[in-house]
């Protein structure tokens, strides 16, 4: 999902934000990012999102080379990337619900796609209720509840949250986290930076320490953690109904085709081989019934010969 081999990115050259920086994530894991005040947690958030580019090293996301990918195809790669910010960056003149909405409207979702799906995601981070409501009306962890929906409603392959629960208690906080932690066991890929080194250790996930700008800790979940240890807060689960619409996105798939058609410079695997995978994807996602009708047939036909 997410490789940095050898990255280094200096500023004014002079300063180093990162050092040869190498590590991997693969798809589906939760991994905290953490380290004091410029260790680096920010340049690398800027890395993956394309901000910036490194000054030496690769940066691969998805299997995208995003350290020499052309700047006119990076909104394409950030439909791929949730983002959650320490300070919500919700807009005051739009409701909930407008907030959630005008993530899938910039990226082309049909109405009646925006419609389905809102509530659905709303539903989920608990906030139904509040659709209505503007952010002024929220409390601090209602409105990181927004930024969260905000940030899964276009289905990405990875949340970034900088910082998630920077401006949070610590109730809040922990929900903030065990609803991170539902959309992370629901497949999607985590990055969370964070100075909360109880949380991080309550938490027991992967572990990247930087300091200045090196990796100098990279530690796997504990096996021996007492699970009742743990948060155990109380979250809506994400419905099978919920992945079944995160699924039905066509828009996305359209956008991951013509970064397909434009990706040569710089895809890493065989760009044929991904090419006949998200048109097939694009196929089964478009017509689901018929294509179950085409198997119940052919295995009928299978039968009936014997």
């Amino acid at each position: 999902m997410i490789e940095l081999i050898d990255v280094s990115k200096l500023y004014d050259q002079k300063t180093h934000a990162l050092h040869h920086v190498s590590f991997k994530v693969d798809a589906g894991e939760f991994v905290f990012l953490i380290g004091e005040s410029g260790a680096g947690k920010s340049t690398m958030i800027k890395l993956l999102t394309r901000e910036e580019r490194p000054t030496s090293g690769t940066v691969i996301l998805d299997n995208f080379d995003v350290s020499r990918m052309k700047k006119k195809f990076v909104p394409f790669l950030r439909r791929k990337i949730g983002m959650v910010f320490q300070d919500f960056r919700l807009i005051e003149s739009k409701t909930v619900f407008e907030n959630v909405a005008f993530a899938m409207e910039i990226v082309g979702a049909p109405k009646d796609l925006i419609e389905r799906r809102v509530p659905i995601v709303l539903s989920v981070v608990g906030l139904r209720h509040k659709e209505d409501n503007y952010p002024s009306e929220l409390s601090g962890g209602e409105a990181q509840r927004v930024a969260i929906a905000r940030a899964m409603v276009n289905n990405p392959r990875l949340i970034l949250a900088d910082e998630p629960t920077g401006n949070l208690d610590r109730h809040n906080s922990e929900a903030i986290m065990a609803l991170l932690d539902d959309i992370n066991k629901a497949g999607t890929t985590v990055v969370a930076c964070t100075h909360d080194l109880e949380m991080v250790e309550r938490m027991n996930k992967r572990v990247i320490e930087l300091h200045r700008g090196r990796v100098i800790r990279d530690d796997p979940p504990s096996i021996l953690a007492d699970p009742a240890q743990n948060m155990v807060p109380v979250h809506p689960q994400i419905s099978s109904e919920m992945r079944e619409l995160l699924d039905d996105d066509q828009y996305r798939v359209a956008s991951e085709e013509i970064l397909v058609e434009n990706a040569q410079e710089f895809y890493v695997p065989d760009i044929n081989e991904l090419r006949q995978q998200v048109t097939s994807d694009s196929r089964r996602r478009r017509h689901p019934k018929i294509n179950s009708r085409r198997q119940i047939n052919e295995e009928s036909r299978d039968n009936n010969g014997q």
